[in-house]
């Protein structure tokens, strides 16, 4: 991955209790999927991870790794679902260890880079939710590297999977650039404070970068329901900043504050948006 282990930390490590105040009662940190507006989020977060599942084509005769398995929430939705093993690989300390004790049946996890796991069969199906993002940093994305580097990861991807294999993808995407420069330095601010060493992808990189290692099944695009989401967290992280203030400090209430503003108006003016896709590994004979 291009982003550090002291960067993931910075993003991912300030507190479990932190981010379990604002998110939803299972620690989804990615994009809800919700069939009513007025869905809650915690229904809406159990859609997205269900829609994954059903990518993914797994029963409890299959294997699957999840791919920056977060706080291990998709992974336990996945064990409660149905499933023969789910591995989960993070490259956070706090969330791995929120993971393994979460004492979720049929589950292993790791905390490394996913690029030096070799596991000792392939998996039958994988799922990655959002962690791409971590794969091209800004400044290879300006070097125009962009497309050889999530090459370079679908590559490796495939070869954690049985030929044939299903791929459940999820991840953010950048649109359109905002024309003001509050709203550029906003930006700014989220990728350099919040995500360093990160970078959102474009969805033609994404599509380019797939081949030659998956086919694209089913594409889905989730600009309204990532909005609706980080809407919800910015209204329960501002519910509790007393104690975010008392226990974390006025910076950090600053920054997660403008940061999840940030979201909320990129998701609304199409600068940032989300994808869902269903990749198949090619074979050919």
């Amino acid at each position: 991955m291009t982003s550090t282990k002291e960067e993931i930390d910075l993003s991912y490590s300030l507190s479990n209790d932190f981010f379990r105040l604002w998110l939803d009662e299972r620690m989804h940190y990615t994009s809800a999927v919700y069939e009513t507006w007025d869905q809650s989020l915690e229904a809406a977060q159990e859609n997205k991870s269900r829609w994954l599942y059903d990518f993914a084509e797994l029963n409890d005769q299959k294997t699957v790794l999840d791919i920056g398995c977060g706080w291990g929430s998709n992974v336990e939705y996945i064990s409660r679902r149905g499933i023969k093993e789910v591995h989960g690989v993070t490259l956070s300390t706090e969330q791995y260890n929120d993971c393994v004790a979460r004492n979720i049946p049929r589950s292993k996890f790791w905390c490394m880079d996913y690029a030096d796991m070799n596991p000792a069969e392939p998996y039958d199906a994988l799922v990655s939710i959002e962690m791409v993002d971590h794969v091209v940093s800004p400044a290879q994305a300006n070097e125009g590297m962009a497309v050889e580097l999530y090459r370079k990861y679908f590559n490796k991807c495939a070869s954690y999977i049985k030929p044939g294999g299903l791929f459940a993808f999820q991840s953010i995407l950048r649109n359109r650039v905002p024309r003001n420069r509050k709203d550029i330095a906003d930006l700014k601010f989220t990728a350099d404070v919040i995500f360093p060493g990160g970078l959102n992808a474009r969805l033609e990189e994404l599509v380019m970068a797939v081949n030659p290692s998956f086919e694209i099944m089913q594409l889905n695009t989730r600009r309204e329901h990532y909005g609706a989401t980080t809407a919800e967290w910015l209204r329960r992280f501002r519910s509790h900043e007393r104690t975010i203030k008392e226990k974390w400090g006025e910076e950090v209430y600053r920054d997660y504050d403008r940061y999840l503003d940030t979201c909320v108006r990129a998701f609304k003016n199409h600068w940032s948006s989300d994808v869902q896709m269903k990749l198949r590994h090619i074979v050919i004979d």
